[in-house]
């Protein structure tokens, strides 16, 4: 499982859980959690790709493997699969990034958060880290993003933003990783997808609308697409269990 932008394994935990007949692998992307940045190299998806490419093999990670990606782990893990399409058995994309961030209705959002992020760069190292580790500006991005009405589920999930959002090695990781977060999607690859694809979507996720999401499956060959109700980006925290029971069916169906 590869986690998104600004997230590490502590985000896929309730689905990795909610799968106890699997072996479940989450890396923190280098940079984020617990993983050092890379030594030399921008924190890219071509990088990104190179070091999960490289995680599978040193895990010994066999064809049989699923590889799953939640939103921007969504652009890694297709790209991975696009590259090497026989290293895997099947990809499942959870919340994928299913247009262009820079075009269509979410264009001025994301360069507002391009200037945010490009802001914190350029201020002093004390002032910049501040900004991006702001205990408001976190609880505003988690409170965007959360669509449930359950009090204690959204206090879980802003718990869980103000524990680990911030957990990035520096300033420059995080604007490299949020430039490649917003450069690329997963419909620029879709057509070389040729292995099974389980598309796993939020009915109200704002980086990914309904329609765009019909648009992706449309481009890649092999596509399965479930949407899940009155949930938005954060299926992995509102509905680990049934997004874990469509890998689980995706997975015992898959042809022999």
């Amino acid at each position: 499982m590869i986690h998104g932008f600004r997230g590490d394994h502590h985000g896929l935990e309730l689905m990795a859980a909610a799968l106890p007949g699997f072996r479940v692998l989450v890396p923190d992307l280098p940079g984020f959690g617990e993983s050092a940045p890379f030594a030399a190299g921008r924190h890219d998806v071509p990088g990104y790709v190179r070091f999960l490419a490289g995680f599978a093999a040193a895990t010994g990670l066999g064809p049989e493997t699923l590889l799953l990606g939640h939103s921007f782990g969504s652009i890694l893990a297709a790209r991975l699969i696009a590259e090497a399409p026989r290293s895997f058995r099947a990809l499942v994309l959870v919340n994928p990034i299913s247009e262009p961030a820079l075009q269509g209705p979410k264009a001025v959002a994301s360069r507002l958060a391009q200037a945010y992020y490009t802001l914190a760069a350029k201020l002093p190292e004390p002032a910049g880290l501040g900004l991006l580790r702001h205990p408001a500006i976190v609880h505003a991005m988690s409170a965007m993003m959360a669509k449930t009405k359950d009090p204690a589920l959204r206090r879980f999930i802003h718990d869980q933003h103000r524990r680990y959002f911030s957990a990035f090695a520096g300033r420059d990781v995080v604007l490299q990783a949020f430039q490649a977060s917003i450069s690329d999607d997963v419909g620029q690859v879709a057509a070389r997808l040729s292995v099974p694809v389980l598309l796993v979507a939020g009915v109200k996720d704002d980086l990914g609308s309904v329609a765009s999401q019909r648009r992706l499956a449309g481009l890649i060959p092999q596509a399965r697409l479930e949407f899940i109700e009155e949930v938005g980006h954060l299926i992995h925290y509102e509905a680990p269990a049934a997004a874990a029971a469509l890998v689980d069916r995706f997975a015992r169906e898959l042809p022999a």
